[in-house]
């Protein structure tokens, strides 16, 4: 039996508004339970939704609503704008776990970058840390810019395995 037409049969369909409105308000504990199962009746309805228990279907509809606008009313709260005083107190260093983790990905990727060949890893240091230009390396060390992207990419890859099989 479809929820519309349980809702013309209305006293033999076993659910009645009121006791719907008092579970769902029980299930979420707001306030406004009447609105979110008037939202649920109006989302299955307008889907002609078909259901063998449609005061259940309801009822987990609008309290899956419920959940849904309580995370929505959280993020609006964690979302405020801090004032002059605020910004003064706040820390904005990085957490102690967030340093560590750091710390053990760039000691990792040290390891990575030494276990490179000299000229792979000289050419990936020029590019990298001192953010020279393909060209400008091959005119430096006297070899082709074709050689210098394939050391770079050579680099590339191993580095991203080491990172990612750690």
């Amino acid at each position: 039996m479809g929820i519309i037409n349980a809702s013309r049969r209305g006293g033999d369909a076993g659910f009645g508004w009121a006791r719907l409105r008092d579970q769902i308000a029980r299930m979420t504990r707001r306030d406004d339970a009447e609105d979110l199962l008037h939202d649920a009746w109006v989302g299955i309805a307008d889907r002609k939704v078909q259901a063998n228990n449609p005061a259940a279907l309801l009822a987990r509809a609008a309290a899956n609503g419920g959940i849904d606008a309580y995370r929505r009313e959280r993020r609006m709260d964690l979302a405020f704008v801090p004032d002059a005083a605020t910004g003064s107190v706040a820390d904005h260093r990085p957490l102690q776990d967030e340093v560590l983790i750091a710390r053990h990905r760039l000691e990792r990727l040290r390891i990575g970058v030494a276990q490179l060949s000299p000229r792979t890893r000289q050419i990936f240091l020029m590019h990298r840390l001192d953010a020279r230009k393909y060209r400008e390396i091959a005119q430096e060390l006297g070899i082709s810019q074709s050689a210098v992207e394939k050391h770079i990419a050579r680099a590339m890859a191993h580095l991203t395995d080491w990172m990612e099989n750690w």
